[in-house]
């Protein structure tokens, strides 16, 4: 068994109290590969920021679970090279079983989310309370989840939103004893969040999607005050990456996402963790496209994945500074 400290990593317990208190939200950013690794720590030294390393089960599949323990160990370490010794937390992202979550552990996370939401009431928080019991006992933070996100992340496959209901949260939160709550409010999975139907239009003609439902939450943090909430699905997709990958052979339609506005509404009350993945994705892709098409005699992978690493700087820059509030932070 591995101890996450022994990495140098942290878990999120304390980092959630200060961005309550602070009124920003620490990113989590998902990632599979070297090159989102750099990225991601790059820009939150850079920029002073905290940062949670979030692994999906499928990407811990991608990478290996050994070779992603000494890559969070190695990202602590490039961090302090870099000038700065950043808080860390290496987090397993939509754990569907008691195993999975056990196994994460063990082998150095020192967070991980249980996701028991496609599951009854009664049996979520089953699953969710066994999780905690023994996370707890080697001091690794838990995140559950109440209500379904729409979209399609890695092995998270939804049709349709199920909002949280506030009146269940203290029943949940006091039975399962997590540390932190996902809940629904109208973000999704992935870069097609929204279809145009449920959208509106600007005077330019830009698609405007639904306003979260800010509502729901308020009564939440009435129910629950003073309580880490995590938003998941919680993408702006940018346009212009969006522009670029189309414009370069790609096909993404109708690909709709959060406004970065009212994510930084929401980072100022008690949302604490805000998750972003399809962003990445598409600033990735935007650039590996770009090069290729541009330049079709290049066969270097490091021609082209060191633009894609230095666009996903910059984006993970920008969100740290300007939607998440945790510029600073560090």
């Amino acid at each position: 068994m591995v101890n996450y400290k022994d990495l140098g990593l942290v878990n999120t317990n304390d980092l959630f109290k200060k961005a309550i208190e602070g009124k920003y939200a620490i990113p989590a950013f998902n990632f599979n590969n070297m090159e989102q690794l750099q990225a991601i720590i790059a820009a939150c030294v850079e920029t002073k920021s905290p940062v949670i390393l979030q692994v999906s089960s499928g990407a811990r599949k991608y990478a290996n679970q050994t070779l992603l323990r000494y890559m969070a160990q190695g990202a602590v370490e490039y961090a302090k090279e870099l000038g700065l010794n950043i808080p860390v937390v290496l987090h397993l992202d939509h754990g569907d079983t008691f195993e999975l979550c056990k196994d994460c552990i063990d082998s150095g996370f020192s967070s991980v989310m249980i996701d028991g939401s496609h599951h009854s009431y009664e049996d979520n928080i089953a699953l969710t309370k066994k999780v905690v019991e023994y996370a707890h006992a080697h001091g690794v933070s838990v995140e559950g989840e109440l209500g379904v996100l729409a979209g399609v992340e890695d092995d998270v496959v939804a049709e349709h939103h199920t909002y949280t209901r506030p009146e269940e949260v203290v029943d949940f939160v006091t039975r399962t004893g997590v540390d932190s709550l996902a809940i629904s409010i109208g973000t999704s999975h992935g870069a097609n969040k929204f279809t145009p139907a449920q959208c509106t239009r600007d005077e330019n003609g830009i698609l405007i999607p639904p306003p979260l439902r800010f509502d729901i939450l308020e009564e939440i943090e009435k129910q629950i005050p003073g309580f880490p909430i995590v938003l998941h699905g919680a993408s702006s997709v940018p346009q212009e990456y969006v522009a670029t990958i189309n414009k370069f052979g790609g096909a993404l339609k109708d690909s709709i996402g959060i406004p970065e506005e009212q994510l930084r509404r929401a980072a100022a009350s008690a949302v604490c963790k805000i998750n972003i993945d399809s962003d990445g994705r598409l600033a990735m892709t935007a650039a590996v496209r770009e090069v290729l098409a541009t330049k079709p005699g290049e066969f270097d992978a490091r021609k082209y994945l060191g633009p894609a690493r230095d666009e996903l700087k910059k984006l993970y820059s920008h969100k740290t500074v300007n939607v998440l509030g945790s510029a600073g932070k560090a």
